[in-house]
């Protein structure tokens, strides 16, 4: 009775971390879809082929060593070689949950701090210096921050940052704020898009050519963070593994509420009209200042918490433009500022984290992920190149680099702004 008990509760958890994975794997379609709507016509196409092509750059690179890295996995490798199975049989500690399940599940989350990057770099990078990133971010930059945090292996063998006191529920920092620090260092290297800013430091509004698809992106990308959050908590086959998941997804969506509605208020106040890119922007930043810990709060204050990261993405998007960092869709704001700010608020509901942990920590990724894709950008760069030529980008990239456009029927697509 009691091993047929077992079976079930592994066959429930692994099945819930499959749907909360593929949950998650639908992000990566939010993100396609609101990049595609937030760049110009003429380079739709080359966007939605980054945001596919790296997620299965990411599946692959994560597969071959980044899961290994991350998380020790010689007995994974093995399981991936066909030399062992998923059985629940003869082991000494049964693991609750099948380990491709976990793989899947951890894949996914890799995928989507890679999707964050493509944004911010959109318009003006090249495709192939942006997949060969991809290679690296996904296979080794990301892993290695992950094996600190998550993988709770000292950093470089000089402490732990469990030991200190962080605490990352989802990843706000891990996954969030790591993918826009690897975003900001490709986007200092890349420099701006031609036009955007004026030669008296003016800020010249490039309009997204889609925003019906940039809403339809944010949405799914408020369905899949269910995944995102809920599947973190890795369980749901007990009674309290089943009311934390519950309390999380009531948490995650609560926050998003939150944020859209901070974002939209902010934004009708500095600029006198209802930004609709600013709300979709709160929402993410809602749901980004929550992943850090859905578990613990009230739904009031995953509420507050929500609102203040839709606030401070208003202003973070306001002031990356006034520094100039050219930012299409506003994932460094979204991802990196209010993702430190998740991370920040985690000691205020959660009693086993600490400030000066959740400080350490968030140095630690940002550090490490900036330097290194610092680096790699910086050897692309003198490599092979990572911007299109000036011509090309007022073609667009579409033609320059993919040979099509997303809009063909439109006459003057290619050369639109």
């Amino acid at each position: 009775m009691e091993n047929n008990i077992f079976e079930l509760q592994y066959a429930l958890d692994t099945f819930y971390f499959l749907i909360c994975g593929a949950l998650v794997m639908w992000m990566a379609a939010g993100f396609a879809m609101l990049e595609a709507g937030l760049v110009r016509s003429k380079n739709t196409t080359e966007i939605l082929l980054k945001n596919i092509s790296l997620y299965a750059v990411a599946c692959t690179m994560y597969m071959i060593c980044g899961y290994s890295i991350m998380y020790g996995g010689d007995e994974f490798t093995l399981f991936l070689q066909g030399i062992v199975g998923d059985g629940v049989e003869g082991a000494a500690e049964p693991a609750t949950y099948a380990p491709s399940a976990d793989f899947f599940f951890q894949v996914v989350f890799v995928a989507t701090a890679m999707s964050i990057v493509s944004g911010a770099v959109a318009e003006r990078m090249k495709l192939w210096a942006f997949l060969a990133f991809a290679i690296v971010m996904t296979g080794f930059i990301y892993p290695m921050e992950g094996s600190w945090t998550w993988g709770g292996e000292a950093v470089f063998g000089m402490y732990t940052l469990g030991d200190l006191g962080f605490s990352d529920f989802a990843g706000s920092g891990i996954v969030h704020m790591a993918g826009a620090a690897a975003a900001l260092a490709g986007v200092l290297l890349l420099g701006a898009r031609k036009g955007k800013y004026g030669a008296d430091g003016s800020v010249r509004p490039i309009p997204g050519a889609n925003l019906p698809l940039a809403t339809l992106g944010t949405f799914v990308l408020w369905l899949g963070w269910f995944g995102f959050n809920g599947g973190s908590v890795l369980a749901t086959a007990s009674v309290e593994s089943a009311n934390s998941v519950a309390i999380v997804f009531m948490n995650t969506n609560a926050a998003a509420a939150g944020g859209l509605i901070a974002a939209l208020i902010t934004a009708r106040m500095m600029f006198g009209k209802a930004d609709l890119t600013m709300a979709l922007n709160g929402a993410l930043a809602g749901l980004v200042a929550i992943t850090a810990e859905p578990s613990t709060p009230s739904a009031l204050q995953a509420t507050l918490f929500g609102a203040i990261g839709g606030v401070l993405v208003v202003f973070a998007i306001v002031t990356l433009d006034k520094l100039k960092i050219d930012d299409p869709v506003g994932a460094i704001s979204v991802h990196g500022v209010v993702g430190l700010l998740g991370l920040l608020l985690v000691p205020v509901t959660n009693g086993d984290s600490s400030f000066s942990g959740q400080l350490i920590g968030a140095l630690t990724i940002f550090v490490w992920v900036f330097v290194t894709s610092l680096i790699v950008w910086g050897i692309l760069k003198a490599v092979m190149g990572i911007r299109v030529s000036e011509q090309e980008e007022y073609e667009g990239v579409d033609m320059a680099e993919c040979g099509m456009e997303a809009y063909p029927e439109f006459v003057g697509a290619s050369g639109s702004h």
